[in-house]
């Protein structure tokens, strides 16, 4: 009876974070400009088809060492490596959920002028290889790097549901590719000033915010991944950094609503590491200081740096996905209310090599794919927007007859 519940209960995260991928979709739907809004969805949904598929072909094998190979009655064999009713399955299905969010961040900081093949090709690299293997480094325990910190340190790098693994990774592959790919058209005037370019629409931008607030409680609470390990403290630990994020970015953001929508998702990026062993006071105070960094570093990012990162990917969750990894190794000591069991110098290490490891690998994949197949549109194509330009077809196609 607990295998199946055990099975409805992953099912029912991993159907949670699916839901994310629409808030993803939304909230870069209402930031860039309506010239772009269809490609934003297109590439949401086919990043998703193309990761689930490099992900079941090799990348959770890679991961942990398990592949589908084999009839469907070894696959639900209460003997074999899927556990039983198949609870293997939802649980690759709710995996396959987080690892298809690494492109989905990406998207947001490519948006705007990136050309559809090769942003295709990157995804199918990036989930077949390069995520599942940092990913089976901390979650699987794979190359004894573990070992080695718990040996050296006391305790493992501890990111309970993906703090560093997915949000850190995603967001540092996003600043490699976006540096590859260069700035939009008009985003830098002669002199270097930026230029403003408003989004498209405010309440299609809280649209995805929301979605992805909500979807994230399964993305958090339910990386226990049984019903015997699930904590409300989990979610107490979530609903506290996500309202954090916000105070802080409405107080320094000047009450911007880009900032507000996106200070929500900053908390629950930097909480995912630690959620299971802070406080929750502890935990308002992390949300706060990741909506802090994500409001300065999106304006460092954009105006001092000149990186054109659209939606602010890298600062939401390169940067704040570094912080919730080093916050867990702060926060959740016994000192500080936390539960204990975690150590600062595995979180640094951790969090510093899955930065680095990310960074590298957007400059090099997105390098090559430059090189061999080009990554941006024409300025032409550019100007014209992507959903002309690619998919033939605006967000108002019957407003584009009229016309």
């Amino acid at each position: 009876m607990l295998g199946g519940a055990d099975v409805f209960f992953v099912l029912v995260g991993a159907i949670l974070v699916f839901a994310m991928h629409g808030g993803f979709a939304f909230l870069e739907v209402g930031t860039v400009r309506r010239k772009n809004q269809v490609n934003a969805l297109v590439k949401i949904l086919a990043d998703f088809a193309i990761s689930t598929t490099s992900y079941f072909a090799l990348g959770y094998l890679i991961a942990y060492g398990i592949d589908f190979y084999q009839s469907a009655t070894g696959l639900i064999a209460d003997d074999g490596s899927y556990g039983p009713q198949g609870y293997g399955l939802v649980k690759f299905f709710f995996l396959a959920t987080f690892a298809a969010a690494i492109p989905a961040i990406i998207s947001g900081g490519i948006a705007e002028r990136m050309r559809f093949l090769p942003q295709c090709l990157a995804t199918a690299a990036i989930v077949a290889v390069a995520y599942p293997i940092f990913e089976g480094v901390v979650w699987n325990g794979n190359f004894g790097i573990q070992d080695w910190l718990e040996g050296s340190f006391g305790a493992p790098f501890h990111d309970f549901a993906g703090s560093v693994v997915v949000h850190a990774v995603g967001g540092w592959i996003a600043l490699g590719a976006v540096l590859q790919l260069g700035p939009r058209l008009g985003r830098y005037d002669p002199a270097g000033k930026a230029t403003g370019i408003p989004p498209s629409s405010i309440p299609w931008l809280a649209l995805g915010s929301w979605l992805l607030c909500i979807g994230w409680f399964g993305f958090n609470v339910m990386s226990a991944q049984s019903l015997e390990s699930v904590s409300g403290l989990v979610a107490i630990n979530s609903l506290m950094a996500m309202v954090g994020g916000i105070l802080a970015a409405l107080v320094i953001g000047r009450a911007d609503p880009g900032f507000i929508h996106n200070g929500a998702l900053a908390g629950l990026v930097a909480v995912c590491a630690g959620s299971d062993v802070m406080h929750p006071i502890g935990s308002f105070v992390v949300g706060g200081i990741a909506g802090i960094i994500f409001v300065k570093g999106f304006e460092i990012c954009q105006n001092r740096l000149k990186v054109d990162d659209v939606l602010g990917v890298w600062p939401l969750h390169g940067l704040c996905g570094v912080w919730g990894g080093l916050a867990a190794g702060i926060f959740g000591l016994t000192s500080l209310g936390g539960l204990g069991g975690v150590a600062f110098m595995p979180q640094l290490i951790g969090s510093a090599a899955g930065a680095a490891y990310a960074l590298a690998v957007g400059l090099v994949l997105y390098g090559i794919l430059k090189a061999v197949t080009g990554l941006r549109l024409s300025a032409q194509d550019e100007q014209r927007g992507a959903d002309l330009a690619i998919h033939r077809v605006s967000s108002t196609p019957e407003g584009d007859l009229v016309r």
